[in-house]
């Protein structure tokens, strides 16, 4: 169980005991995931932010696992869908059953009524599907016959797309990649790393078994809330703020692009820049912050020209070269 002390201290609203407690999940999700340290923390930026996150990588690089151990971690209910192409709407929100004992029918919720969903390789189920996750991710809430019913607090869609294997696969539209906070790409292990993997499992590491591997709560709702709380506080200059359009701005004009990032993205950026400045300590947002979450905010929100790509540009590329050029507030 998790130690009522700190979550009770969170309660009050102490942003330190709530910055600690968050603090604590890197070293708790270690014991399950080994070197995703950059993932772990962009999964608790987009908790603060009440944001969603896209996970890209190819498969085996335990991205499953990681929202798994992030949810233990949390003491936060989790569900997964594998989305296939049969997949239907309901099977995700929910339907109404007819229930023959009282002759009437009842809504029976789908997987996302919980507060953390693993929609695994989203991108391999129709957009007719994938839309249904839209209202979800957007209003917090499903609506089946015309009635609206709340999902809980907080909520997180953690999506995984496998981006090597395209056959049978619907790309997300760029409607539905916008609701996305992050982007965020989970890399092939160092040697190291992936020695550490298999020595663990040799040693009899179960990575359906959490519990086994030492993964305990250490933060809990009232941590998360003291904590956003303290990130909506964070000040932000109006240097800064220019500093973030003039830098969505500048996607919109590049040559490489044909689609920029929207006034939503601008949003994104000043909001994940705070909640970083807040855990790594501070109570205002500098130009570092910025650059830090610049790239997974960003690069699933612009579109390449497809003479860029076959030259070999990449998303990851043209905004680099913008916070390159783009002059940084003093």
């Amino acid at each position: 169980m998790m130690d009522p002390t700190t979550d009770n201290a969170a309660h009050t609203g102490d942003p330190g005991a709530a910055r600690a407690s968050l603090e604590a999940l890197r070293a708790e999700i270690a014991k399950a995931v080994v070197g995703q340290d950059p993932a772990v923390t962009g999964l608790v930026v987009a908790l603060l932010c009440r944001g969603h996150v896209l996970l890209e990588g190819v498969p085996g690089v335990a991205k499953t696992l990681l929202v798994r151990a992030l949810a233990s971690a949390l003491e936060l209910d989790t569900k997964r869908v594998q989305f296939t192409p049969d997949l239907m709407p309901s099977d995700v929100t929910g339907s109404l059953v007819y229930d023959t004992r009282s002759s009437e029918f009842s809504f029976q919720p789908g997987p996302v009524f919980t507060n953390l969903l693993l929609a695994d390789e989203i991108n391999r189920t129709p957009p007719k599907t994938q839309s249904s996750l839209l209202e979800a991710m957007e209003e917090r809430q499903v609506t089946v016959d015309g009635t609206a019913r709340p999902l809980p607090e907080p909520f997180l869609v953690a999506a995984t797309q496998n981006p090597v294997e395209y056959e049978g696969t619907y790309p997300l539209p760029e409607a539905q990649l916008d609701r996305f906070l992050l982007k965020l790409t989970i890399p092939l292990p160092s040697r190291k790393d992936e020695i550490d993997v298999l020595t663990r499992h040799a040693e009899g590491f179960n990575p359906r078994d959490l519990r086994a591997a030492g993964v305990r709560p250490v933060a809990g709702p009232a941590a998360l809330e003291a904590a956003r709380a303290a990130v909506g506080k964070t000040a932000v200059s109006p240097e800064i703020t220019g500093y973030v359009v003039d830098i969505c701005r500048a996607t919109r004009e590049s040559p490489s692009l044909s689609l920029g990032v929207s006034p939503r993205g601008a949003t994104a950026l000043m909001a994940t820049a705070r909640a970083w400045a807040w855990l790594t300590g501070r109570d205002y947002v500098i130009p570092d912050d910025v650059k830090a979450l610049a790239l997974p905010t960003l690069r699933h929100r612009v579109q390449l020209r497809p003479e860029a790509e076959m030259e070999g540009v990449t998303a990851d590329s043209v905004i680099n070269a913008i916070l390159a050029h783009v002059p940084v507030p003093r």
